[in-house]
């Protein structure tokens, strides 16, 4: 970069190419809107037969190129803003130096050295200083020196010349860095020339926004940055101050961040949590592909003290210990990724909502959070926290238990919109015998869900507040107590099944207004028996108790894991009671009498 080239950079020029992606990108995420949420469902409601099914599956396909060439152009658009900012830095320091150059009568030279003219007192023989010229200087070193050895000489021109030239010199410098820095950048910006937006090509999407995010990092630092205390009221707070430019820079250079920031909007979660999670999958099944598969033999026999033991093969474990557990955490984490994307694709079908993804991470067990419509608009919300192995690569079951509410939910409210959210926001216990005896599980996943109710609240953009509904089963429930009894808990309704215990000793202690906490314990479901005789008490009655002060909803499925079924006859009672209470209708719960005191002595 020399003087003549940035002189006449107008930075501004970049900006609007920025403008001009970014309306591209907007433009690809409305189309890709209109096909997946519009027009599929309209066919898939309106057409049958091997004819719509391939055509709904090309749909399927150009909708994903939309959604890949939204997260293209928007990265370019991040990419030129970020270019264009640090330009428009480097240029206002030259335009600086050469204003102050000329105020000073100093000549700029076209390498930018500058020359400056004789000047001082006259010395002993009466002659003045002479002038020179001086060159920039970057390097600290070299520019201490030149620095000092201005100040030496008698001729003040001489300081001024060195300090211009060494201004000249940095802003130089920055301009030639970000154009070598951004120039690679912009060129790897560029898409397979064919229509299929592959694994590989999301995988290279994934490693275009980790490069444009570094090189952009002084942007992004001089943007507004998330406020430190991380509330929901706070972040959202944060996002409304944000102009249109900057929050596009926020979620095309840091999705994972955004859509993790509960108070934001569900609309912005999900468009940064959607580029994460077709990045993350095309990444992730990039790597598995390049994985040898393991070894079809792999299990043995061996004779060991005269009685036949099976074991694996030395093959199968040498692979194991080479992949194993990178190929398991790929597979499960591949197949919890394609439930979700299952959920998306069944939007319209018998009326389901689009559904919005409001968190998303792989690592460890896998986070999930997936609403069926949105609750920033909804008048009942429910949201549902599972238990005990909940987990990423199983969120399938769980998904559809909110899917199956929210049909029954939606039956029993008329006119109005429900949301139901599957929130897999914690680490749940693995193991019921090793793991779920155990609180910490509880009180370490309470904050971050108690956030997540805050949130709601805080992008709620209806008219009048949601109704919101929590649903918990069996440890979730425990989760939900923890969470209650430590802060407060945004929810007008709580609703437990299959609870071995809810950290509190009774109903009046769960931050809910009286007579808002029911309880459904099915035929056959040991794990309350557990909590009365063991894990999940430490001391205190369950739910399920009479004494605990819930309401007794009455239930017609059987074990512990039935509360959301549904039959060739329609929504069990345990489901429907759920619904009801979820549109705000726990007047028509079906529920148990109470107990009979005088039982034993009959």
């Amino acid at each position: 970069m020399d003087l003549a080239t940035l002189k006449a950079l107008k930075p501004s020029e970049y900006s609007e190419a920025a403008d001009g992606y970014r309306t591209t990108s907007d433009m690809a995420s409305a189309a890709k809107d209109r096909v997946e949420n519009q027009i599929v469902v309209a066919m898939r409601n309106s057409l049958k037969g091997e004819a719509a099914t391939a055509a709904i599956g090309q749909l399927g396909e150009l909708g994903k190129n939309f959604h890949y060439i939204q997260v293209e152009c928007g990265l370019v658009s991040a990419a030129l803003e970020a270019f264009s900012w640090e330009m428009a830095a480097a240029k206002s320091k030259l335009d600086a130096a050469l204003e102050g150059a000329r105020a000073a009568k100093l000549t700029v030279n076209a390498d930018g050295s500058i020359t400056y003219p004789a000047g001082g007192e006259k010395d002993a023989d009466g002659k003045i200083p002479d002038g020179g010229t001086v060159s920039g200087l970057t390097d600290g070193t070299a520019a201490a020196i030149g620095r000092q050895s201005a100040n030496f000489d008698p001729n003040p021109n001489h300081r001024l010349a060195q300090d211009y030239a060494d201004q000249i010199a940095a802003a130089l410098k920055e301009a030639t860095e970000a154009d070598g820095k951004w120039a690679p950048k912009l060129r790897a910006l560029k898409a397979d020339d064919d229509l299929t937006v592959s694994d590989g090509d999301w995988s290279d999407a994934a490693s275009d926004t980790s490069g444009v995010k570094d090189a952009g990092t002084k942007y992004l630092d001089s943007l507004p940055q998330p406020p430190k205390d991380g509330l929901p009221a706070s972040n959202a707070e944060w996002w409304k101050g944000l102009d249109a430019e900057q929050q596009a820079a926020w979620i095309s250079l840091r999705p994972d961040a955004v859509g993790a920031l509960d108070g934001l909007p569900a609309t912005v979660r999900d468009e940064a949590n959607r580029i994460v999670f077709d990045e993350t999958r095309g990444k992730m099944q990039t790597e598995l592909n390049s994985m040898p598969k393991p070894p079809l033999n792999e299990w043995t026999w061996i004779t060991a003290g005269g009685y036949p033991s099976k074991v694996h093969t030395d093959e199968w474990m040498d692979w194991h210990r080479q992949y194993g557990d990178r190929y398991e955490h790929l597979t499960g984490s591949l197949k919890g990724m394609q439930a979700i994307q299952k959920r998306f694709d069944q939007t319209g079908t018998n009326g389901l909502p689009e559904a919005y993804l409001l968190g998303f991470s792989t690592d460890d067990d896998g986070r999930a959070i997936v609403a069926n419509g949105n609750p920033d608009t909804a008048d009942h919300t429910a949201v549902y926290v599972p238990g005990t192995t909940s987990d990423l690569p199983g969120i399938e079951g769980d998904v559809n238990r909110m899917v199956n509410l929210w049909h029954s939910a939606e039956a029993k409210a008329p006119g109005q919109s429900v949301s139901t959210i599957t929130w897999i926001g914690y680490d749940a216990p693995d193991d019921v015998v090793k793991d779920a005896p155990f609180k910490h599980y509880a009180y370490d996943g309470a904050p971050a869900f108690r956030e997540f109710m805050d949130g709601l609240d805080a992008s709620h953009s209806g008219d009048t507040p949601s109704h919101t509904t929590v649903i918990a089963h069996s440890y979730g429930t425990t989760l939900v107590g923890a969470a209650a009894e430590t802060g407060h808990l945004n929810a007008d309704d709580l609703v437990f099944a299959g609870s071995p215990g809810v950290r509190v000793s009774g109903a009046d202690e769960l931050d809910v207004p009286k007579g808002h906490v029911w309880n459904e314990e099915a035929e056959g479901d040991v794990v309350p028996d557990i909590g009365r005789w063991g894990h999940g008490g430490d001391g205190f009655i369950i739910p399920s108790d009479h004494e605990f002060g819930a309401n007794q909803m009455t239930t017609d499925t059987e074990g512990h894991s039935g509360y959301w079924d549904t039959g060739s006859a329609g929504d069990s009672t345990s489901l429907l009671n759920q619904a009801l209470v979820v549109v705000g209708k726990g007047d028509d719960v079906a529920l148990k009498p109470p107990p009979d005191p005088w039982a034993h002595v009959k």
